[in-house]
This record gives C-alpha cells, sequence and structure tokens, in this order.
C-alpha cells in the first residue's frame, strides 16, 4: 500500500487538524527559534486554536502549548 502525504505549511493547518513537522528551511535567528522550541523534522505538532482574527495559532508540540505568528508558521513545511 503506498501512502500519499500533503505536503504544506504549517500556516495552512487548520484548527484540530495534525501533521508532522517535515523542514523548518533557512539559517536565519526565526528558523532557528523555532528548531528550538521544539519544530523539529519528525515531530507531529497539532493545530488546537487560533485568536479571532487568526493570529497568533496555538500548536500542541512535544507535550506542551506553543503560540506562534502565522508568518513564522509559513516558514515549518509538514506532511499529512
Amino acid at each position: 500500500m503506498t501512502r500519499i502525504f500533503t505536503v504544506r505549511s504549517l500556516e495552512q493547518v487548520g484548527v484540530g487538524q495534525t501533521a508532522a513537522v517535515a523542514d523548518v528551511p533557512g539559517a536565519d535567528p526565526i528558523s532557528l527559534r523555532l528548531l528550538e522550541m521544539g519544530l523539529t523534522p519528525g515531530i507531529e505538532v497539532a493545530v488546537v486554536g487560533a485568536a479571532p482574527l487568526g493570529d497568533p495559532v496555538e500548536l500542541e508540540v512535544r507535550g506542551y502549548r506553543l503560540s506562534i505568528r502565522r508568518r513564522e508558521a509559513a516558514l515549518v513545511t509538514v506532511a499529512s
């Protein structure tokens, strides 16, 4: 059985959905900070909420809650 994955940015994952982090490309300070906060390849992340205007986004990753801006979530590539 072949499994097909959809690759997109974390920004596109809706509230209540989960996805696996595929990559956080770049060596800029924001990308490095996202990696330090636990958004590393292979980790499953769940989008558990969003502010009324959509920014920031609340994530559950590695057993804790994390809020990041949508522009930061756009830097994270996920597969679901």
